[in-house]
């Protein structure tokens, strides 16, 4: 007996050593094309031939169903946790502060990953397991402990970004220097540029297990132009490009046959021809003032705007309930409003309850198709036209609406050739990743993509 548990503790340690071997010689790069819509994918016009080499060889999806609100820092948070913002507490590109009573909630983007993100992520579960792990671009991620390079989506990004990273970029002439003046000065594309060679540099210099990549120019494309446009196709044209990019540089550091690509965005687009103004509305009825430059000053009810939903908060407690119910008789059948959701409603489109989470609306206000929400409160008219300088597109519709489905492909090691899925989960990103690498992800509301991965032997 006494030889066969010294047999047994043998064989447990040989195979917990196998394993770490073998996950220390497994990668996972997981990038995101910003406001790529599923739809654009499967047009036969977009230009994006190395996209669709890597579908080819893995995996693709219909469509990648998001989670509200359908917009950058919430969706990339559920992507590496596997919940929902109910969950982990992310609901705009910042914290969204409420002010004294009667005054405006304004959003603050310059907070650290500890002040956004309620739940554990990917990237904290392999940092603790020893894994080496990396973020470029990636939203709520500043100051984080557990990323060994880190250049955060956030403002002053080259100001937190790790100092290795940041000495080694200006070295190499891809930063002009350490100020973030020179970094802000680019143009989109640049920024996507100086985003994907740091993501090259990364690759080649510690070969992470997980590498998180977030391109940013698609979206701000499909903002001013509309999803499909001929800017569009040129956004696209080039992303291709950049993803081409870290496609090479996995060759280059001899980890390509290792590594799983994910490619996937935070959310699609939309087109809208006109535009709502709630806060005109409530300036009408008293519920707010504003000054001589059409800012908000005192404030009783005022909309947030997420693109195709507007965020609605009342910032008096004494007047709150009455304050709701003017708010609904306002709305309520009026032109493009789709519908109003209150809080009894969250649980179904996955928002945390105000009495949680502080930054959570009163009232969500859901745009119908071809409108989007405005913050404006001058002048009279609740719905404008879209013209002039104003952006096409729109995003921020409750993630039911099919124009909101994102890009998904998967490829590369452990994953199926030719497989061809219908709609998958967004929660569902973290837990495959996860199972990947051979962990785990607790607490996830996710599930592991087992459709399409080989035999489980061949993951780890």
């Amino acid at each position: 007996m006494r030889m066969l548990r010294a047999h047994l503790s043998l064989f447990l340690l040989i195979s917990a050593g196998w394993l770490c071997h073998a996950a220390d010689n497994h990668h996972v790069v997981l990038i995101t094309l910003d406001g790529f819509p599923a739809r654009l994918f499967w047009e036969p016009r977009a230009p994006i031939p190395r996209i669709r080499q890597l579908a080819a060889e893995g995996a693709a999806a219909e469509g990648l169903r998001v989670s509200n609100p359908t917009v950058t820092w919430p969706n990339h948070t559920t992507l590496v946790t596997g919940t929902r913002a109910a969950k982990h507490s992310v609901l705009y590109n910042g914290v969204l502060v409420r002010e004294a009573p009667g005054q405006p909630v304004t959003i603050d983007p310059r907070r650290d990953k500890t002040e956004l993100v309620a739940v554990p992520t990917i990237y904290d579960q392999l940092h603790q397991a020893g894994f080496r792990t990396a973020a470029i671009d990636w939203p709520c991620t500043r100051n984080s402990a557990t990323l060994d390079d880190d250049f955060p989506d956030s403002p002053e990004s080259v100001l937190h970004m790790t100092p290795r990273l940041r000495q080694e970029l200006i070295d190499q002439h891809v930063l002009p220097d350490a100020t973030e003046a020179s970094f802000e000065a680019l143009t989109g594309p640049g920024h996507d540029d100086i985003w994907t060679k740091a993501a090259c540099q990364v690759i080649r210099a510690r070969q992470p297990h997980l590498l998180l990549f977030h391109l940013l120019n698609t979206d701000g494309t499909h903002h001013r132009y509309g999803p499909g446009s001929p800017a569009s196709y040129t956004a696209l044209a080039l992303a291709d490009f950049y993803v081409g990019e870290v496609l090479d540089a996995l060759e280059t550091a001899g980890i390509r046959k290792d590594t799983t690509v994910f490619l996937v965005a935070d959310h699609g687009f939309a087109s809208a021809t006109n535009v709502l103004q709630p806060n005109v509305l409530f300036r009408k009825a008293g519920l707010l003032e504003t000054g001589p430059v059409g800012q908000l000053l005192k404030v009783r009810a005022m909309v947030v705007p997420e693109g195709g939903t507007g965020m609605i908060y009342l910032t008096d407690p004494q007047t709150r309930d009455s304050d709701r119910q003017k708010v609904i008789d306002l709305l309520a059948g009026k032109e493009g409003v789709a519908d109003l959701i209150q809080p009894s409603g969250y649980a179904a489109i996955g928002l945390p309850l105000p009495e949680k989470n502080p930054g959570s609306p009163d009232l969500v206000l859901a745009a119908r198709d071809g409108y989007a929400v405005s913050r404006t409160a001058t002048g009279n008219d609740f719905v404008v036209p879209v013209t002039g300088t104003a952006n096409l597109g729109y995003h921020g519709y409750l993630a039911s609406n099919p124009n909101m489905n994102a890009l998904f492909i998967a490829s590369g090691r452990g994953i199926k050739r030719g497989i061809k899925l219908g709609i998958v989960d967004n929660i569902d990103v973290a837990p495959t990743i996860a199972h990947l690498l051979g962990q785990e992800l607790p607490g996830a509301d996710g599930k592991v993509l087992s459709e399409i991965l080989l035999s489980p032997e061949s993951v780890f």
